[in-house]
């Protein structure tokens, strides 16, 4: 199997390096650039291209691949949300995501529920100004709260078992049951989770049902000073409502590793750069709202997980 990987970074290569000594596999070229319409000649002879889900492969760009000799698509991330499918099936290109362990996300959706519930934000703030006052500091514990876990896949079981160590209620909605996550918490319907948590958070992917999950509706369903965590995807939650809920204290924290209009934004050096996402600007202004910038999968563990996994898709499809 010939591949070629495409915006490979360097904490990628020392394990893309261990993937090209597999016996099945003939040849792993890395290329730092994105794969798009321009250089989609750098896959002529390839069996397989392994992307990221920086770039939207919709069905022109689909097509160019395609009239390349391009066959297999593999992207280093779990959600396929930046591939035409359909498009891909018609023009006969396999596609597959990649997975890793849900720890690092799991891990870092309790890192930000404690970060809001703790104003760890403000404490920062004053602290650069030498204000060690503390007024308006005054955080909750994790464990005498109840936390809705919205989609109990890998990673919000993840959640349920980490939540479970700090003692608190945990409610649980999903379409599919986990018995781990009955073991420690309750399935209820979602309007139910909504108007009985203190914490939600999400782990959903991103589809067209999912779309606006929170919205004006379903915010009003929820208790006042919901804290609302999104480790998933930004399409989960209308960011109108996001802005309006926390400028009434509808909304008491947001922590938000996700937003619309990330890309080409998240995961660069921008320096003295104007970033034009208003929303983005508007929202991270506030003290009781954190957003970091689509790092809960980053760990070694996790990006070399991706690369291997993404290996295994290409040598299986190709």
């Amino acid at each position: 199997m010939r591949a070629v990987a495409f915006d490979v970074r360097p904490d990628e290569q020392d394990e893309f390096a261990r993937q090209a000594e597999r016996t099945d596999v003939d040849e792993l070229v890395c290329r730092a650039e994105p794969l798009t319409a321009e250089n989609a000649s750098e896959v002529d002879g390839f069996d397989a291209a392994l992307v990221i889900g920086m770039v939207t492969y919709d069905e022109a760009l689909l097509s160019v691949l395609a009239a390349h000799g391009l066959r297999v698509l593999v992207t280093r991330t779990i959600g396929m949300d930046h591939i035409d499918l359909d498009a891909a099936r018609r023009l006969g290109i396999s596609v597959s995501n990649s997975s890793y362990a849900p720890d690092s996300v799991a891990d870092f959706t309790l890192m930000l529920m404690l970060v809001a519930l703790r104003k760890y934000k403000q404490m920062v703030y004053r602290q650069n100004v030498n204000d060690f006052s503390l007024p308006g500091l005054m955080g909750r514990t994790l464990g005498s709260l109840t936390v809705g876990i919205v989609g109990t896949g890998a990673i919000g079981s993840a959640v349920a078992r980490r939540l479970a160590g700090f003692g608190s209620t945990i409610l649980a909605y999903g379409h599919h049951e986990s018995d781990a996550v009955r073991s420690v918490g309750t399935y209820v319907p979602l309007e139910e989770l909504y108007r009985r948590s203190d914490v939600i958070t999400y782990h959903v992917p991103s589809t067209p049902e999912n779309e606006n999950m929170v919205c004006d509706e379903t915010l009003a369903q929820m208790r006042d000073g919901v804290v609302l965590v999104n480790t998933a995807r930004a399409s989960l939650m209308d960011v109108n409502t996001l802005i309006s809920g926390i400028e009434c204290g509808k909304i008491g924290a947001l922590a938000m590793d996700v937003f619309a209009g990330e890309d080409g934004i998240y995961h660069k050096a921008h320096g003295v750069d104007i970033i034009a996402n208003r929303d983005m600007a508007y929202l991270r202004q506030f003290p009781n709202t954190v957003l970091t910038q689509h790092v809960a999968f980053y760990t070694q563990e996790a990006v070399n997980e991706m690369v291997s996994h993404a290996v295994d898709a290409a040598v299986r499809l190709a």
